[in-house]
């Protein structure tokens, strides 16, 4: 019985490390290739975590607030691919919220919910992306936080185990992870920042930001956890193997990524360019010198 246990669990890790290989090829790939196919390639990420969200809360909604939650996600892709400026594209996404909240009735919240939250995922990393020198960097410092911490926290967390992190909301989860997650996520953005920017590996910054990143992104991977447990399944779909489903894989990323592109865009002043601040700090380093 445990042999076979060892080689269920054996076989979901070589399924889970294949899938994350292919997945982090074809991400990285479009998120070098920028621009619009980025753009639509950020779209196609969202729909698949509105989808799988519509799925989950099916059983909250009216069919006619699904529609229009649809209709809704589909303006904000047309107005981020005509090039609208941010405060034009966040205005649409709050009218969407407010319009699908309207139409929600006595279940008020659940599709306009999962609109923002699919929105937000598309519109920060494409406007994190940008067409800026440094929207590629930019993106790879918060896939290295993210994607550490989540492979961090899953090795730390079965090699040590140990007391539970949050029991109640997702009980696989525990302390031994999220620390070991954590430092994981740090290393693995100071490096990129170091290589890819050329900003010090002693800036104070970039281990501050990345720490705040790592535990927003955990925050985020809770909260589906918490989700998916109120509705009672296990995964949020089965498209990836060794994954789950999209959302599953997108939750650290959804929170780090608003989280980055608010701290970005008003450090510099401009959320527009967000990836201005690795800009700003490459050339607090070259100052240094």
């Amino acid at each position: 019985m445990r042999i076979t246990e060892s080689r269920v669990r054996m076989s979901n890790l070589q399924a889970r490390i294949l899938t994350g290989v292919l997945l982090g090829t074809l991400v990285l790939g479009m998120t070098w290739i920028g621009k619009w196919p980025f753009v639509v390639f950020a779209l196609i990420i969202g729909g698949g975590v509105f989808y799988e969200w519509n799925i989950l809360t099916g059983s909250q909604q009216t069919p006619l607030a699904r529609v229009c939650g649809w209709i809704c996600y589909l303006v904000i892709g047309l107005v981020m691919l005509a090039g609208f400026p941010a405060e034009v594209i966040f205005s649409v996404l709050l009218a969407g919220f407010v319009l699908l909240n309207f139409l929600s009735g006595h279940n008020a919240g659940w599709v306009a919910c999962g609109f923002a939250y699919s929105s937000l995922l598309a519109v920060t990393l494409a406007l994190l992306r940008g067409h800026e020198i440094f929207g590629f960097s930019s993106v790879c410092f918060l896939y290295a936080v993210v994607w550490g911490t989540d492979i961090g926290a899953y090795f730390c967390g079965h090699a040590f185990r140990g007391p539970k992190l949050a029991p109640r909301l997702s009980p696989n989860k525990t302390w031994s992870g999220a620390i070991g997650g954590t430092a994981t996520g740090i290393l693995c953005g100071k490096c990129v920042a170091l290589f890819m920017m050329h900003i010090d590996f002693t800036d104070f910054f970039i281990p501050v930001l990345a720490l705040l990143l790592s535990f927003i992104s955990q925050i985020g991977d809770i909260c589906e956890s918490s989700l998916k447990r109120y509705f009672q399944v296990k995964d949020s779909g089965r498209i990836l193997p060794g994954h789950g489903g999209v959302m599953d894989r997108v939750d650290s990323l959804v929170a780090a990524s608003v989280a980055l592109y608010v701290i970005g865009g008003a450090s510099v002043g401009d959320f527009d360019s967000p990836s201005g601040l690795f800009n700003f700090l490459q050339n607090m380093t070259y100052a240094a010198l």
